[in-house]
This record gives C-alpha cells, structure tokens and sequence, in this order.
C-alpha cells in the first residue's frame, strides 16, 4: 500500500513550502518533497544571501562616507571570507526555520527527487532509496535555474552564475556581468562596492529594461556616477577562458570588440525546472519551457498543480507563495478565493539606490487605453531624505485622469522597496487618489512622498 496523502507539493522553495504550510492549516494531510535545500534557491542562493551581501556592502559604503555625517573613522575593509560566511550562516538558520515550521505543522517531509509515476502517484528518489507516495493534489513547485546558452555556458570557476557571485573565494579585479536585470545590477552594486572594476553588458537599451523607463534610466546614470560601466545595446557574442582570466567578444551596432577580464557573471534569467517530472505521463501542457496552468494554477490534468517560476514570469518569490496560497485554498474548498492580482505585484531591485515598481507604466497604461495623470516627488525635497544624506531618488505616480483610480507607482531611492507595498494595498483595494489624498502619512518619513506624488498628479503637491 502507498502512504496516502491530501496533497503533495513537489519542491521546498517559497512557493512550495508556503502552499505546504497552508494545506496543513486547512486540515490536509499534507507532505512536502525536496531534493536538496529547504527554502528553495530563494532562501539558499538568491533573495536572502544576496542581501545579506549588499548589506555588508551599504555598511561599508556608510563607513566609507562617514565624514560627511560628522564622524571620524579609521580606513575600512572588507573581509570577503566573513562577509560570505555571514551569508552563508544567515540562509542555514532560515533553513533551519523552514524545518520546524513543517514539522510544527504536522507536514510529512521527503528528501529526495520527486517524479509522476501516474496522475495521483508520485516516487521520491533519494540515491539508491526510492518509495512511492500518493496524493489527490500534487501541486509542482520545482522552480527554475539560470539560463544557459549554447556555447556561452558557465564553468563555476571563470564563469559564474549567481550561485558562485554568492561565495567567491576573492574580489575579483576585474567582473562582467551579463544581463541589466535585478540579479545582475544588484551583484554590480555589490561588487563595486568591494573594490571590483564592474561592466555591466545588455543587450536592450536600458537597464532594468521591462520596467518604468524614467526610474531606470535615472539608476543607470547612478550606477555609472559609482563607477559601474553600463553598456546596453550590446550583445555577447562569444567567451574564450584563458589562463585565470576570460577573453570576452561583444558586438554593438555591428562592431565586434574583444575585452579581457578576470571573471563573468551570467545574469540572462532563468528558465523553469520542467524536465524529469513524468509529464509526459500526464495531460500536463508545457509551453516555452514553462507549465501552463489557469488562473487557479490547475494544469490541464486534474489533481496536478504549478506555481512559481516554473509557470513562468514574473520569477518572484512572494508571486510564487502567493500563488501556493490560491492554489491551496481552491483545493480546500476556501470561498471567495481571489485569483492573482498581476498587476499589484510589486517589484524590488536592491541596487544602490533601491528601486521599487508596481502596477502599470506609463506605456502599459496608455497601451491599454487609459488617458492618464502622472505625479512625480524628488527626494532632493524630503526632509527625511535630507536629513539622512539620500537625496538622489524619486518617486512617481501613474493615475487614471478620468476615474482617479491609481494604476502604478514607480520609485528610486534609500528604502524604496520598504516602501512601495503602500502603493501595492492601493492597487490591490482599487484605491483612487482620493482615497491617498486623504491618507495621513507621518512626518518626517521618506513615505511623505508617496503622499506628495499622488498631489503632484493633480498639481497639489505641497512642498515643491
């Protein structure tokens, strides 16, 4: 007889975990699978450790600046072997976490690769060891990877992906990263600031580039006034590893160049962990290298689920538990279970400085129709901001001019991603400006200016 279970997530990442741990509320026998580390790369290798990281790099850049706050301090150092060991210790502890919550909330937890041998069935390789496991809903959380390209892939020693960037073992003189996205701009931001000469290559024409294009051109030129070369429109087109270093080709506007460097980081994106999943063996579809699924994250074969990065983009980790929340309540029969909110995802970059976006663009709305209001609020003009030393940022409203209702918000600056999930309960709760026009914000907060944009979108605003 196979041990029978309500449900069965497949993958300990954010996503899996949390739809784990919601399945077990509602009163489901409940089992989670997980082949290597719980937490997922999230947890491991990604959100966490990477701002354990910048952490270290924002203290050093404080101390580093500290005369101009009126303090006297001695030359300051980094030592690399600590900065990354306190990374590392950081993620095993939240691990560790993980593992009391699963077992405080009575889940069954397998180690091992999990596979479909048929709809409802499941066998968990552990080596040699394998058992079978059923389940009425399995739900498929197994994440993704860093994209590789033919002929361009990474070696763990010249080349890296984000998991070597994490725990490099000295700085290196000289780093390329490949890609403007989160990942690669916040691993530039962290390596600059430890002494590296950094260039940044994509291939679009701007940093940050499916995002708000005035906050992204804006952190472009502070990334450059750091010392961070940006080179956008370009395009790698071969790598050639040569003693320690790497020779690297790229081609802008036609032109091939050559360029020498110690160490590539590839920050192309991801691509979902679909392989190896026996589905094959069921009516699951998969499209583009992604599981496609309903707004319920049912696929196409009853009782089997997908949510997170291997449905495809936005690849985030609070999308990702927000989905096995949905997933899970549908399953248990919750009422008035809300589909996902795309637009009111909100988006984080923690690059120096931060930048924030949720909701729509100015093109996104305009592409859909809306005739709209923009309200801009500089951080050169906050109080807060002043008095802290971070008066380089803005923050930015978009607003339905016919209906009010607010449709995005786009920021730059110190502890914008702290910030911007004021603006994600607006979009969630269809909040007009009104509704924040008549918000008290405290004072004096850098949040005043989530408050001043909205005004500026009317021409209100009180303090430019």
């Amino acid at each position: 007889m196979f041990e029978q279970f309500d449900l069965v997530v497949v993958g300990g990442g954010p996503g899996g975990y949390v739809a784990a741990i919601r399945g077990a509320q509602l009163g489901l026998k409940t089992a989670l699978v997980e082949k290597e580390h719980l937490g997922g790369i999230c947890l491991n290798w990604g959100c966490i450790p990477t701002k354990a990281l910048l952490r270290s790099a924002e203290v050093l850049r404080n101390i580093k600046n500290a005369k101009s706050y009126g303090l006297s301090v001695g030359p300051a150092e980094a030592d690399l072997g600590a900065i990354v060991k306190r990374s590392r210790r950081i993620s095993n502890r939240l691990s560790k976490g993980i593992a009391y919550l699963l077992k405080n909330n009575e889940i069954k937890l397998f180690d091992g690769v999990g596979k479909i041998v048929k709809p409802g069935l499941l066998s968990v390789a552990n080596g040699a060891e394998q058992v079978e496991i059923a389940a009425r809903h399995i739900v498929l959380a197994t994440g993704a990877r860093p994209l590789q390209l033919k002929g361009l892939e990474a070696d763990g020693e010249l080349v890296w992906t984000y998991k070597e960037a994490m725990t490099p073992e000295e700085v290196p003189g000289k780093l390329m990263i490949v890609g403007a996205g989160a990942i690669g701009l916040e691993f530039a931001s962290f390596y600059n600031e430890l002494g590296s000469q950094v260039t940044v290559v994509e291939g679009l024409s701007r940093v940050l580039p499916t995002g708000d294009e005035e906050t992204s051109l804006m952190l472009g030129k502070e990334l450059k006034r750091s010392g961070i070369e940006i080179r956008t429109g370009t395009f790698l087109k071969g790598i050639a590893r040569q003693g320690e270093g790497v020779n690297i080709a790229l081609e802008c506007q036609g032109e091939v160049e050559t360029m020498n460097v110690d160490r590539v980081l590839l920050a192309m994106g991801v691509v979902g962990n679909v392989e190896n999943l026996g589905l094959e063996k069921t009516a699951v579809q998969v499209e583009k290298g992604v599981i496609k699924v309903d707004q319920w994250l049912q696929t196409d074969e009853p009782g089997i689920y997908a949510i997170g990065d291997v449905t495809g983009p936005p690849c985030l980790a609070h999308k990702a538990s927000h989905e096995g929340v949905i997933c899970v309540e549908k399953i248990a029969g919750i009422e008035h279970v809300k589909p996902l909110q795309r637009d009111a995802i909100p988006y984080c970059t923690y690059t120096h400085p931060q930048v924030a976006n949720v909701g729509l663009t100015e093109v996104e709305a305009r592409d859909r129709g809306h005739n709209i209001r923009v309200g801009k609020f500089p951080f050169r003009a906050n109080g807060k901001a002043i008095a802290i030393g971070e008066t380089d940022g803005l923050v930015k409203t978009i607003i339905d001019a016919d209906t009010g209702e607010l449709l995005g918000a786009h920021m730059l600056g110190s502890e914008v991603t702290e910030m911007i999930q004021g603006y994600g309960i607006a979009l969630n709760q269809h909040a007009n400006e009104d509704d924040l026009r008549h918000t008290v914000f405290a004072h004096p907060t850098l949040s005043e200016m989530m408050h001043e944009a909205v005004l500026d979108a009317s021409d209100m605003a009180l303090h430019l």
